[in-house]
């Protein structure tokens, strides 16, 4: 099941909650939603996702905005992991190319440590292995949530393009849930559910766009 923009937002399908008290969308209608999705082992999220997050919930805490983040895994699984991000939220350690990044913009403190805090609420992404083999079924799932206007290919391009749909799948270690269900491009990416739990925006990378949308969100009644 994937969720587009406009629709109704399902709950998280998360595995573990490292900081704050367990929530969902259904236990948090009527409040703007922002969900942060990030990973351990990514530097951009680092550098700018999480920063602009804990802006946005410094700025609108007090005005019915709640903002959780998500650690997912869709990549480097040996460093998106649940205990490396318990050393991040214990600890504020950083680790491998975040290390690096953090370091070279001179933005480490005590060495290895994160330069901020992060004050909301945290949770795993639930990851899932994926089966050995991999069925027709699984790759139309695909193409149907990532290549909408498939439709529209020549038969060439349809054969080319489900081939490489097919190899993707087959090298695919893990599946993570809730970055899947929100067909997430990467990380850091931002999801915006409005009070009545409608999906209304999901903006990958450092787009800026996320103070202005919660704020337009704010003014409709």
């Amino acid at each position: 099941m994937s969720v587009e923009i406009g629709s109704k937002a399902p709950n998280l399908i998360l595995s573990d909650w490292v900081q704050g008290l367990p929530t969902n969308i259904d236990e948090m209608i009527g409040s703007i939603i922002v969900v942060e999705v990030f990973q351990v082992n990514c530097p951009g999220c680092f550098l700018y996702g999480l920063p602009q997050a804990v802006s946005v919930y410094n700025k609108f805490k007090d005005k019915n905005v709640k903002v959780i983040g998500v650690a997912t895994a869709f990549e480097d699984y040996d460093k998106n992991t649940l205990d490396n991000l318990k050393l991040l939220v214990s600890d504020g350690k950083v680790i491998g190319e975040t290390y690096k990044a953090l370091r070279q913009h001179g933005k480490l403190v005590d060495g290895d440590k994160l330069y901020y805090k992060i004050p909301f609420p945290i949770a795993q992404d639930k990851v899932v292995k994926m089966p050995s083999t991999v069925s027709d079924q699984m790759i139309s799932d695909f193409i149907k949530i990532y290549f909408p206007d498939f439709s529209t290919f020549s038969n060439k391009d349809k054969t080319e393009l489900t081939q490489r749909v097919h190899d993707y799948l087959i090298n695919k270690q893990y599946s993570p849930v809730t970055f899947e269900t929100f067909r997430l491009r990467g990380t850091p990416s931002s999801i915006i559910i409005d009070k009545q739990g409608i999906l209304r925006y999901s903006f990958f990378g450092a787009e800026g766009y996320l103070e202005g949308a919660i704020s337009e969100l704010l003014r409709e009644r």
